[in-house]
């Protein structure tokens, strides 16, 4: 399997089958909006308008598994997220990316980029992962790692 065989739910409630990605450059992000790390909406939205008539399409999907930093309703997360950061790109409903209620989405991009030392745990929000056109996990990314660092790995594989 790849990450275009599997769907998730939008932030409002409508079924999304990642399928319609295929051929795109996707940079797949767990969010919070109470995070240190939550002004990288900012600059995730940043790389979404710089590359998203080049074909990358920037997908966030909110979790409180991680110092119940994402508290909020669907409803509450969108409104937060386009008023303070003017995110336009697309947010999903909120998942688990660990544990035995992980999404699947997230168990397939852990296991095919693992993090430090070979650990699959997600160790917080902001967690990024890089997907080539072929719907294959290209590289994970720390929370630390502004997304304007990914510039030039999306570069790279849009060329490919």
């Amino acid at each position: 399997m790849n990450i275009f065989d599997y769907s998730a739910t939008s932030l409002a409630g409508a079924p999304v089958d990642l399928a319609q990605y295929k051929g795109k450059v996707l940079l797949i992000v767990n969010t919070a909006s109470a995070c240190g790390f939550t002004p990288q909406y900012k600059g995730l939205e940043e790389v979404y308008k710089q590359f998203s008539d080049k074909g990358v399409v920037v997908l966030g999907f909110p979790c409180n598994q991680f110092g119940a930093q994402e508290k909020g309703t669907e409803e509450e997360i969108g409104a937060f997220c386009e008023k303070n950061y003017g995110v336009t790109f697309p947010l999903f409903s909120k998942i688990d990316v660990n544990g035995d209620d992980a999404h699947p989405l997230f168990k397939q991009l852990k296991k095919e980029a693992p993090g430090l030392l070979g650990t699959e745990a997600i160790k917080w929000n902001f967690t990024k992962f890089l997907v080539g056109k072929d719907g294959k996990v290209y590289k994970r990314y720390a929370p630390s790692t502004a997304p304007a660092e990914l510039t030039g790995d999306i570069e790279k594989l849009l060329s490919a």
